[in-house]
């Protein structure tokens, strides 16, 4: 009877257990990992959420840039933190459907090892040139890449990011030979650019608006299925020869697995009122994004699908590392 008794008392205890972690959550600063350098459009999205975010959750949300090896090195760190709801990470197409095929041994499985929180947004990349590159389209850079085999370098984000297999898919569609120049980001890669020390770029518009509209570059074209409504006057890559070529980035927040409910619940409950703000969509759409909210469970879809649609990419350019 006693032991009924207890076990009663167990059951109606164990709801409250587990509310608890909601309701207590959050009593210290989140850390976000970016999973790259600092200055590009990853560090630029995920900074105008957090501070939203922040502010609604009346705690410190800290954004940590660790970069390397296309973003794995960060996303590897989440996977093994604890899943306590106090680490959080930036997670996007280059790290989360990409890295795993690209790399041998990546360190981390996308669906495995993370809580989907939400989507935040997606991006196109866009392709642009140094001013001094003779090109002015995309038709005209392809048969100068044809004119020039092997000696046109274009710059991306690191090996494995979007914006170098974006490259790869562009060169083997188009039916050119270009040469891969990796950075630390897209914050060196467009610095270089700009600079003139290489001649094109695959590059986020959140990164590359600025330096197009300033006319220290020119924007070809964009790598979406739609033209960016920051950029209308861009055509799509499709439009310009290469037909059904897409390839845009998509953010998100995960979580390590195994993070409870209750406190991945509040997370996209906050992150889905961040993103209905004027002032964040307004951002975003300035920083060439849009705004995707939805469930933790909508994410977990579209990462599974965004992986297996950019291993074909991948597997097909012939990009691989170790």
């Amino acid at each position: 009877m006693v032991r009924s008794a207890g076990l009663a008392l167990l059951f109606c205890v164990a709801p409250f257990v587990q509310a608890a972690p909601a309701q207590s959550y959050p009593d210290r600063p989140i850390r976000v990992i970016s999973p790259n350098p600092a200055g590009g459009s990853n560090d630029t999205i995920v900074r105008i959420v957090a501070a939203k975010m922040s502010t609604m959750l009346d705690t410190p949300i800290v954004v940590d840039n660790r970069g390397g090896a296309g973003g794995t090195v960060g996303t590897r760190a989440v996977a093994k933190s604890a899943p306590d709801g106090y680490t959080l990470l930036l997670g996007y197409t280059g790290t989360l459907a990409i890295g795993p095929t690209l790399y041998k041994n990546a360190g981390y499985d996308p669906r495995k090892d993370f809580a989907p929180v939400g989507m935040i947004g997606h991006a196109p990349n866009s392709l642009v040139v140094h001013p001094t590159t003779p090109a002015k389209s995309v038709q005209e850079l392809i048969a100068y890449a044809k004119a020039n085999p092997g000696k046109v370098n274009y710059g991306s984000a690191g090996v494995g990011t979007v914006s170098h297999v974006s490259g790869e898919y562009f060169a083997n569609a188009a039916g050119v030979k270009l040469v891969h120049i990796p950075y630390k980001g897209t914050g060196p890669a467009l610095a270089d650019l700009i600079g003139g020390h290489i001649p094109m770029a695959f590059a986020p518009i959140p990164a590359t608006h600025g330096p197009v509209s300033q006319g220290l570059l020119r924007g070809l074209a964009v790598t979406s299925s739609k033209r960016s409504s920051l950029t209308p006057d861009l055509p799509t890559i499709a439009e310009s020869g290469i037909k059904d070529f897409e390839a845009s980035l998509f953010y998100g927040l995960v979580a390590p697995a195994g993070t409870p409910r209750p406190i991945i619940d509040r997370l996209n409950q906050v992150l889905r009122e961040a993103l209905a703000t004027a002032d964040v969509q307004k951002r975003l759409t300035n920083d060439g994004a849009e705004a995707t909210p939805g469930s933790p469970e909508d994410y977990g879809v579209h990462i599974d699908r965004d992986e297996k649609r950019w291993s074909v990419v991948v597997k097909a350019s012939g990009a691989s590392e170790n």
